[in-house]
């Protein structure tokens, strides 16, 4: 059973990467706010989107950082080696994340998070999509999830994201992880994002604080009711009533929108 690294002793000073992964952390933070006043602003375009999911897959492989899931195991298994910072500084930066996902919405998870950027790459890759309609029951198989990372963290002090090899692929080490990784991205082809719908223990708390958010898209009185965002809303969150707890700020919607200003970024 693949086992985690052994916590830092006191006094053992971080490795030098450290620092690079506080450059990716910081470029997450920054690139946030940016997101939210272009998306806010009416300036957003999908390509500048596209530039952003190829810049934060590079930072992964380059500096495996910003990848908030694993830094968040490695929190819960009190392991600062594998997160590369001191466990308060882990705490700070994971909790802002929370914070600003509770104002802005999932922008982190939609462009920022390497292990999204891959995957939404993978999706646009022009093949046949399947678009389950299973919300719900994806979001308690989340749950599931997360259960059993804890209860493997705090029982066995082991790590369920080593099974799925995130850490592995990024770092190009072939290993079965590395390869269920893989077999992930090769489902991202068509069916979206299934590791962050289906596994990420972050994702999970990140969803729980966009339900309350503050900024979202929302219909407006514009809207004539043709349900074509509805139809290609990759995670079924298009519709009035729902919760925008899934919601990626993907685009998708408001690209089909045939009438303008009918989908807004926009307070609640």
């Amino acid at each position: 059973m693949p086992r985690a690294e052994e916590p830092i002793k006191e006094g053992t000073i971080m490795p030098a990467s450290a620092a690079f992964k506080g450059i990716g952390f910081l470029y997450a933070l920054v690139m946030i706010f940016v997101l939210g006043y272009l998306w806010y602003s009416g300036r957003w375009k999908q390509k500048f989107g596209i530039i952003l999911l190829v810049i934060s897959a590079l930072l992964g492989f380059l500096i495996f950082s910003p990848v908030a899931p694993y830094q968040f195991q490695q929190l819960v298994l009190r392991d600062e080696l594998g997160l590369g910072a001191p466990l308060i500084v882990g705490i700070i930066g994971l909790l802002t994340v929370f914070l600003l996902t509770f104002v802005f919405g999932r922008f982190f998870c939609g462009y920022l998070c390497p292990v999204g950027a891959v995957q939404e790459l993978a999706y646009l890759v022009p093949v046949p999509k399947v678009t389950p309609r299973g919300k719900l029951l994806f979001q308690a198989i989340r749950g599931v999830m997360f259960l059993v990372l804890l209860v493997m963290a705090f029982a066995w002090s082991a790590s369920l994201l080593d099974w799925f090899g995130i850490h592995d692929f990024f770092r190009l080490i072939a290993t079965a992880g590395s390869l269920v990784f893989v077999v992930v991205l090769i489902l991202s082809l068509a069916f979206y994002r299934p590791f962050c719908r289906l596994v990420c223990p972050y994702g999970l708390l990140l969803s729980l604080g966009a339900i309350p958010g503050v900024l979202e898209l929302r219909r407006t009185d514009a809207c004539i009711g043709c349900k074509k965002c509805e139809k290609v809303c990759p995670t079924d969150e298009a519709k009035r009533q729902d919760a925008k707890a899934e919601c990626y700020l993907c685009g998708r919607c408001t690209e089909v929108c045939p009438k303008e200003g009918a989908i807004r970024y926009m307070r609640k």
